[in-house]
């Protein structure tokens, strides 16, 4: 008997906003699988508000309902049966984040649940990455954002440690990560890789995943130190227009490219690592799971 259930992730981010639709496929005697039926991006840039203001533009605010509304009216077009929307860096700093919250969830009846670092990278361990991993190999997992980026160290398969820090690609372009910041993170990065011999990076985000296209590699196979380091000077020779016009990169990731692919070049750097793969996950898809799982709250659409 094959059943079918639809679930829904909604990822507040400070650059974008996403939905994710996915069809949860139960059969008897088999695993469970998990098929994207539908993603929608908003780029809603909250961080530009948030990082610089402390708060929420009403502009942002305005686009934020409409878009929660759209994104009820689509979970209610797939027949979701479940969905759980997760705000993270720049809704949790924002003097008025859970302001917005309260005002989504009275116009629309959609629950938002502000996450800490720690939450969303939890979350993002809810993932398939058990399925990209060689069990007998060590991992430095950078998932990179607009207000902060999660890392994570999972030697033999499993997770040591991970830590959360406010260095973000939003932040980085309004130029308000400070020196400390950097140093604390590459005191981290070292200390939590010098025990292991060999160490791999895995990288995710929309940036890493958008350089990955471009490369033209095969599914599982990695990027290299020389060929990221290679695109990152390569975007650096073009104005912002010109990454639009030639690289043919849309407006809102034209410009997050270049520090996101900083963050992921100075990981590789400080962890010896001289491949980075790139399994197409992130928090979207952790939530899903953790839905099916029962192991968050989440909420019935209608």
């Amino acid at each position: 008997m094959l059943k079918i259930k639809k679930y829904a992730a909604i990822d507040i981010g400070s650059n974008a906003v996403r939905l994710l639709v996915s069809n949860i496929i139960e059969e008897k005697g088999k695993p469970t699988r998990f098929k994207k039926s539908s993603l929608v991006r908003v780029p809603i840039r909250l961080g530009a508000d948030v990082f610089l203001k402390g708060k929420i533009s009403k502009e942002n605010t305005a686009r934020m309902l409409d878009t929660m509304y759209a994104f009820k009216l689509l979970m209610k077009s797939h027949k979701v049966a479940k969905y759980k929307a997760c705000a993270t860096s720049a809704m949790r700093e924002a003097v008025n984040g859970t302001e917005l919250a309260e005002l989504i969830l009275k116009k629309t009846d959609l629950k938002i649940d502000i996450i800490e670092g720690e939450e969303e990278a939890a979350i993002i361990a809810a993932t398939d990455l058990h399925t990209f991993i060689d069990a007998n190999k060590t991992y430095l997992y950078v998932d990179v954002g607009g207000g902060s980026t999660e890392f994570s160290i999972i030697h033999n398969g499993k997770k040591k440690t991970s830590k959360s820090f406010k260095i973000g690609t939003v932040r980085l372009l309004n130029d308000i990560v400070k020196k400390e910041d950097w140093e604390l993170l590459e005191i981290w990065v070292k200390s939590n890789t010098k025990a292991y011999d060999k160490i791999e990076v895995i990288g995710s985000g929309g940036n890493i995943n958008k350089i990955f296209k471009i490369s033209g590699k095969a599914a599982g196979k990695p990027l290299t130190y020389f060929y990221l380091t290679s695109y990152y000077n390569l975007l650096q020779t073009y104005s912002y227009e010109e990454r639009i016009s030639e690289l043919d990169l849309n407006q809102d990731r034209a410009d997050v490219i270049i520090p996101a692919t900083r963050i992921y070049l100075s990981a590789m750097k400080w962890s010896g690592a001289k491949d980075i793969y790139v399994p197409k996950i992130g928090l979207s898809d952790g939530i899903i799971k953790s839905i099916h799982h029962d192991t968050v709250n989440s909420h019935s659409v209608f």
